[in-house]
């Protein structure tokens, strides 16, 4: 059994190496990897060593969207057997803990989540994770259908949180995989019109071919302009609005554009002290709400996916085994390539 994995030492400083094979406790599986996409925080750690607060300063693992098929179960297991084929939900939290027990595990101090150092995560060939924390696909759900549903999860738990329902006007900023999968679900929750902005064309291409009502290509560097074109294009300020993008620019025209009463979702990540129009959306009482990953969303995301509600398979844009992880990195950054979800084959 040949651990091959993708083990990021430092920035741009992606090697391939054979590991050992994980150590397994009574409640795990032992999974041969099939499938793990490539996300954006990945991609942070690749270029730069680090991604928000986390840095990386010891060699680790990399990726965390991932599914495979179960090898081994421990004795302890009893919703698994060998040759169940399970999505990996890649954040384990200590289940004993305040917010653990009232149901928000996502927020737990102790969480362990794949490829956050110092966790490893799961671009290999054999990785051990709690059955609890895998959940099995249908036969007609593929293993990379299984690894969107970590993507996937985000858009389902920024849906909840925002109250999208029946008729809402949704504004999105950011025609990324995030973004278009809450597209997606907003959609699938009876959104009735739905904008995206974006800088780049060929993104705002992909998003209106796969149910955008409308997309703005950003060329102003002035928020409120920018909302008062979201405005005049929806025909009404949008109930709610889901930053994407990760820019402090995108988080300020969310606060301008947004209907009063309505939400703002922090989604992406800018900057650690952003400038945002706070005392506007206290007078017009507009929630701004942030997220930290999920909870409690897998079974919905697999429920999405298995009715077809939900066709993830269209953001997948390139495929490489794992030999070619580098490669397959290099290909997820570079413009030229128009890459939208880019998967990893660890069973190749």
């Amino acid at each position: 059994m040949d651990n091959l994995a993708a083990v990021l030492h430092g920035p741009m400083d992606l090697r391939l190496e054979k590991i050992k094979l994980p150590d397994m406790g009574e409640h795990d599986v032992l999974l041969a990897v099939g499938s793990v996409g490539i996300c954006g925080s990945d991609l942070k750690y690749w270029k730069s060593g680090q991604c928000g607060r986390f840095t990386v300063t010891q060699p680790m693992v990399i990726g965390h969207e991932a599914s495979g098929t179960v090898v081994k179960a421990g004795p302890a297991v009893t919703n698994l057997k060998p040759g169940d084929r399970v999505a990996v939900e890649p954040g384990v939290p200590c289940r004993n803990c305040k917010v653990c027990r009232h149901g928000r595990y996502n927020l737990c101090p102790d969480v362990k989540f794949c490829a956050t150092p110092p966790v490893d995560g799961n671009i290999c060939r054999f990785y051990s994770h709690p059955a609890d924390f895998c959940f099995k696909l249908p036969d007609h759900v593929t293993l990379d259908q299984g690894a969107m549903l970590e993507p996937l999860a985000v858009a389902v738990y920024s849906c909840r949180r925002a109250d999208v329902t029946s008729g809402s006007t949704i504004l999105i900023c950011g025609a990324g995989p995030v973004g278009v999968l809450c597209m997606m679900v907003a959609r699938s929750a009876g959104a009735a019109s739905i904008l995206i902005t974006d800088i780049d064309d060929h993104r705002l291409n992909v998003a209106k071919s796969l149910g955008a009502d409308h997309v703005i290509k950003v060329t102003t560097s002035d928020p409120e302009e920018l909302a008062n074109q979201i405005e005049e294009t929806l025909g009404t300020k949008p109930d709610a609005s889901f930053e994407c993008s990760g820019t402090d620019f995108s988080m300020a025209t969310s606060v301008y554009a947004t209907h009063p009463g309505g939400s703002v979702m922090m989604i992406g990540r800018g900057s650690a002290k952003p400038e945002v129009p706070l005392n506007l959306a206290a007078m017009r009482e507009i929630d701004i709400k942030g997220i930290n990953r999920y909870a409690n969303c897998y079974p919905t995301a697999l429920s999405l996916v298995e009715s077809g509600q939900v066709d993830v398979t269209t953001l997948i844009t390139h495929h490489f085994p794992i030999t070619e992880t580098v490669r397959a990195f290099q290909t997820a950054v570079t413009p030229e390539s128009r890459a939208v979800k880019v998967m990893i084959h660890c069973d190749q």
